[in-house]
């Protein structure tokens, strides 16, 4: 092929189609007509010798080609347009800029704090529209409809930037006029009723299934390798509302250290360790290559993680 003939419009039409894989919202996307696009898209399966994208009831879904090329023509965008930004940094003491943020409620509740008490006196224009999971698809922000996601992740397009923001362990929360505190042992965290909490991955969320335990997380999928499964009666998804359910005497719940030291001024509680080995997890933010080179966005990266090096060194202070 002769480099002569590429119109990057055409790269631009392309990335936009493979991303919605609808010629209106392409078009309403990049501001031009229907029919422009429509243009665009004959010549780019002339220039590459391929329908690229194929009409079923579906919609419309990208050929092996397609998927191929989908990878390097972001990447060639992205470094144009990184190349043809402006150098200065962004200024966040005195721009005004929106980012939308996927968060889970366990990061809302343990590092978000910290982060918007930083940003009303650091950056006081910036403002945050933070999301749930059930949310935001990988989709959304592939396509850069959401700047970053802040979760724990078991998977993740291969083509999203990661960073990882701290590990953490386990802690058990239970009242304290609960009766296991006499005698709190692997036999009588078995013998208690339990609440879960947890939230990962993306997408609108569906019903648990106490039984299925590959699906419940790292609590259960622990007990399970030592023979186990704990009785759980209240399934939730929300922190605030697990350390609220802690408080009552007949209840335990097990859920990452951070969250659960949030609750160590509160008398009504008591803390503890859980009586058998849970592995660590990592809180990442990942975010799509279209926002990889924005100043703004870079700008924001750091200082996420400025905030979470900062709460760590506070740990072992």
């Amino acid at each position: 092929m002769n480099i002569g003939r590429i119109d990057l419009n055409l790269l631009v039409y392309l990335d936009a189609l493979l991303r919605e894989r609808n010629v209106t919202k392409a078009a309403n996307q990049l501001g031009i007509s229907q029919p422009a696009l429509s243009n665009g898209l004959r010549r780019l399966r002339d220039l590459f010798d391929d329908p690229l994208l194929v009409r079923t009831s579906e919609g419309m879904i990208p050929t092996e080609r397609a998927e191929q090329l989908q990878p390097v023509i972001r990447d060639v965008l992205s470094k144009v347009d990184m190349a043809v930004q402006p150098q200065a940094d962004f200024d966040a003491a005195n721009e005004e800029h929106l980012f939308r943020i996927m968060a889970s409620d366990y990061a809302e509740s343990t590092l978000f704090p910290h982060l918007l008490q930083r940003l009303r006196r650091e950056a006081p224009g910036i403002i945050l529209d933070i999301l749930t999971p059930s949310d935001v698809s990988f989709l959304d922000v592939e396509r850069g409809k959401v700047d970053m996601v802040i979760n724990r992740f078991e998977t993740m397009p291969q083509s999203f930037h990661q960073k990882g923001i701290w590990k953490d362990h386990f802690a058990c929360l239970t009242s304290i006029d609960n009766p296991i505190l006499k005698n709190f042992t692997l036999e009588t965290y078995m013998d208690a009723q339990h609440v879960w909490v947890s939230k990962t991955g993306m997408g609108i969320g569906v019903g648990m299934d106490p039984h299925d335990v590959q699906h419940l997380g790292w609590v259960d999928e622990s007990l399970c390798n030592i023979g186990k499964q704990r009785r759980i009666t209240v399934f939730t998804r929300h922190y605030q509302a697990a350390m609220l359910l802690a408080e009552q005497n007949d209840l335990l719940v097990t859920l990452p250290s951070r969250a659960a030291k949030l609750q160590r001024d509160n008398p009504r509680v008591a803390i503890l360790e859980p009586p058998f080995e849970i592995p660590p997890f990592e809180l990442k933010m990942a975010w799509s290559p279209l926002v990889q080179h924005n100043p703004a966005h870079r700008w924001m990266r750091r200082f996420i993680i400025d905030v979470a090096n900062s709460l760590l060194a506070e740990d072992q202070t």
